[in-house]
């Protein structure tokens, strides 16, 4: 580690290897939804938590809403984000705004997972889940169903 915590954490085997794999909620049953901190938490200094999730292929994130805004920015995969009733495709190096109270989920196409980072405030209020979720694939699309 270089002086002041400063330090370089390496990527391998597309992930991080060194940092520890947290579920996607407490009480969360299975690998569907991971996520790592990759910078941030109450001893970084900084405002914000820089995080990466990954979806299992086929699945989805809870629909959820809270009030604080959130960027993802696609890393790895292909998939779809409800935004509202709104849904969109997404692919590696799109960037997802998420204003406050936006109601929310992504999903990752069949056949491989969907990894994002996402940019929150370290100090933010808890999700609220709700009823509806997974997006459906828009048009031309593949879903879980029909591959």
């Amino acid at each position: 580690m270089s002086a002041g915590g400063s330090r370089v954490v390496r990527w391998g085997a597309g992930r991080w290897p060194e940092l520890p794999v947290r579920r996607y909620r407490e009480g969360d049953d299975g690998p569907r939804v991971t996520r790592r901190l990759l910078a941030g938490g109450d001893d970084a200094g900084l405002a914000g938590e820089l995080r990466y999730f990954e979806v299992a292929a086929g699945e989805t994130t809870r629909f959820e809403r809270h009030q604080h805004a959130h960027a993802v920015v696609v890393l790895t995969g292909r998939g779809t984000v409800r935004l509202g009733d709104e849904v969109q495709a997404i692919e590696p190096f799109d960037l997802v705004y998420v204003a406050p109270t936006a109601a929310h989920c992504f999903r990752a196409d069949p056949g491989q997972p969907l990894g994002f980072l996402c940019l929150v405030d370290r100090e933010r209020d808890r999700p609220e889940e709700l009823d509806g979720g997974a997006p459906e694939a828009p048009p031309g699309r593949p879903t879980p169903a029909s591959s």
